[in-house]
């Protein structure tokens, strides 16, 4: 076997083994709750690059093109924090597209003057998107940063009946006598 059947021999192995891995970290598979997070991303981070680059023309192209699914999304978002957080839902979603802008934007100033050359060509990919299954299909073929690591297979289930917390009861001391 020559020295360069071996590399790409190589090459296709850690191939197929790295992607067993991802799909065994990911055991939920394609949850709506993981779709809603990589469409947030996205549109984060189109917007971010659409301030930093004078591209707001197109971002609002990509608003009015994904509207109906930009929504859904956005109601499965609030759905994931209200079932995981509760009464913080608001604060903690907050939260999250704050650091999301934040780390998007910090991301294009470490990349300096090539940022907008190498973000502004995802305004025509999305372009050529036709539906939300193409665009959900699009977010998870696209490496976009994340500030945190969730957990979106689901959100925690919610108890119609909540249960009340148990009663603490404190016992009398008693003290012995010799």
């Amino acid at each position: 076997m020559s020295f360069s059947r071996f590399v790409a021999a190589g090459a296709v192995a850690f191939g197929l083994l790295h992607s067993t891995v991802t799909f065994a970290a990911t055991p939920c598979g394609h949850s709506s709750a993981h779709e809603a997070f990589n469409i947030q991303a996205l549109k984060s981070e189109l917007m971010v690059t659409a301030l930093s680059c004078n591209a707001q023309d197109r971002y609002n192209a990509f608003v009015g093109k994904f509207r109906t699914t930009l929504l859904n999304e956005e109601q499965k978002l609030n759905t994931y924090f209200r079932t995981t957080y509760g009464r913080s839902a608001q604060r903690e979603h907050d939260d999250y597209i704050t650091q999301l802008a934040n780390i998007q934007s910090e991301k294009g100033l470490q990349s300096g003057t090539i940022f907008c050359m190498q973000r502004l060509a995802m305004f025509d990919e999305v372009n050529a998107l036709e539906n939300s299954e193409d665009l959900a299909n699009y977010t998870d073929a696209k490496d976009v940063t994340q500030p945190a690591s969730f957990e979106t297979c689901a959100a925690p289930a919610v108890s119609s009946h909540p249960s009340r917390p148990a009663r603490r009861t404190t016992k009398a001391k008693t003290t012995r006598r010799a």
